[in-house]
């Protein structure tokens, strides 16, 4: 019996082993049967960039360092391990820098495959194989890059890596909101479908049930940002701002239901205008949480008053209730680009995720009878590798910059963002009154 598990142990770990350097199916057949080739290659890109995520934090918590002086010829200063003294600066792998530096590696890592998948049309390009398998040596590189990134002379790096963060932040902002409105299209044009095949009336009321508690949960929230981020006296950027996001929210939901709007687009409506309107009061609360004055952050005082930031340079950190919520948001919104393509030609467009040869996969998945991966990129890609891989290094500047949070800075990224999306949301309900002729369906 012994013999029996030691045997199937064996040939456990050398299958384990031989999928690490195979494809993506080989490697999540067993977890993932009947999934496409193309959808568990960025789940497992996108699990790299969470493990890049996960060690960020582990960086910035307070009280790390004084753990790691704890162990024994681990740290300068810390006790020594048979009469030898530690010569690492811990201080080094921790906090502000060292987020900077594990969020170079990780963009770097993404750069790189972006470069190398460019124009990659089919899995049978040499290169998709790279995309698809050797998961285990990509690991080893992104662990290289990483332990490559804190070689990197202090001199003007962090300067300079952080405009490109700032750069970065705002990108990955703007897609999050594309993701958002074509969400919130897709979920009232399928409920509204829904209502006229069975001619019901309950999606309807469940229509304006959601749409109703959106805008109750923002009208809740700008009176709270009004309260706690403003004040009788003072506080003026924080009343503009509130204010402006504020008009503008009132401005996209009259016209999403402008006759010729209606007219032009059925299924949009107050639903989508309600939905882009909560996330834009949350990049307000989440902007206003940045603001480096105390009397208009109540954020800022909890922080101060716990010592979690007494440093001028480290005010705002990035475990208060904005940037946990923005942490949840980053991750859904990660996800979703590595699960699913949309259901609207512009945006497959735009987002460069056109489903195109999945048939053939699924077909022969289907003749087989067993369930398992299969590759749905025979006859061409199903998204563009590159912009993936671009989209991910944007999700690395993002993470990065919510974990280091430099106040006014963070203000103007995240409130330009949102300008920017909402001027966005008004094109998608415009377009097709402006240029008629093209599908906007």
């Amino acid at each position: 019996r012994g013999g029996k598990m030691g045997k199937c142990s064996f040939g456990s770990w050398r299958h384990f082993v031989s999928c690490l350097c195979g494809s993506a199916p080989c490697l999540l057949c067993g977890c993932c049967p009947s999934a496409k080739n193309s959808t568990i290659s960025r789940l497992l890109f996108t699990f790299f960039l969470f493990l890049g995520t996960l060690v960020s934090i582990i960086m910035i918590i307070p009280g790390v360092e004084k753990e790691l002086h704890k162990l024994p010829g681990f740290c300068r200063g810390s006790d020594s391990v048979l009469g030898v003294q530690a010569d690492v600066d811990c201080s080094g792998f921790l906090g502000h820098k060292a987020v900077y530096r594990m969020g170079f590696a990780t963009a770097a890592f993404f750069f790189l495959f972006a470069v190398l998948m460019v124009c990659v049309r089919s899995s049978k390009d040499p290169r998709a194989a790279i995309q698809n398998g050797f998961w285990f040596f990509k690991f080893l590189l992104l662990v290289g890059l990483t332990v490559g990134a804190f070689y990197i002379p202090d001199g003007s790096f962090t300067s300079v890596w952080f405009y490109f963060g700032v750069v970065g932040s705002f990108l990955f902002i703007l897609i999050q909101l594309i993701l958002l409105i074509d969400f919130a299209h897709s979920w009232s044009q399928l409920w509204l479908r829904n209502a006229d095949e069975s001619n019901a009336k309950g999606w309807y009321a469940a229509l304006c049930i959601v749409t109703s508690i959106f805008y109750a949960a923002s009208i809740t929230a700008i009176a709270l940002l009004y309260v706690y981020y403003t004040k009788p006296q003072g506080c003026t950027e924080g009343k503009v701002l509130i204010s402006i996001n504020l008009i503008l929210c009132l401005i996209i939901s009259a016209v999403s239901i402008l006759p010729k709007i209606q007219e032009a687009q059925p299924h949009s409506g107050l639903l989508q205008a309600s939905l882009i309107t909560l996330y834009t009061i949350f990049i307000t609360w989440s902007a206003l949480a940045n603001v480096p004055t105390q009397e208009c952050n109540p954020t800022l005082l909890l922080r101060n008053s716990t010592g979690s930031a007494a440093a001028p340079q480290t005010l705002t950190t990035w475990w208060d209730a904005p940037s946990i919520v923005g942490l949840v948001v980053f991750i859904l919104c990660t996800l979703f680009i590595s699960i699913r393509s949309s259901d609207h030609t512009q945006v497959n467009k735009l987002m460069l995720t056109e489903e195109s040869g999945a048939g053939a996969g699924t077909e022969a998945a289907a003749e087989s009878g067993v369930h398992r991966a299969y590759d749905n990129e025979q006859e061409g890609v199903t998204y563009s590798y590159s912009f993936f891989h671009l989209c991910l290094l944007l999700a690395a500047l993002y993470i990065m910059m919510t974990l280091t949070n430099y106040p006014w800075t963070a203000v103007w990224v995240k409130i330009s963002s949102s300008w920017a999306g909402l001027l966005l949301y008004v094109w998608t309900l415009v377009a097709p009154l402006v240029l008629p002729e093209r599908d906007f369906s």
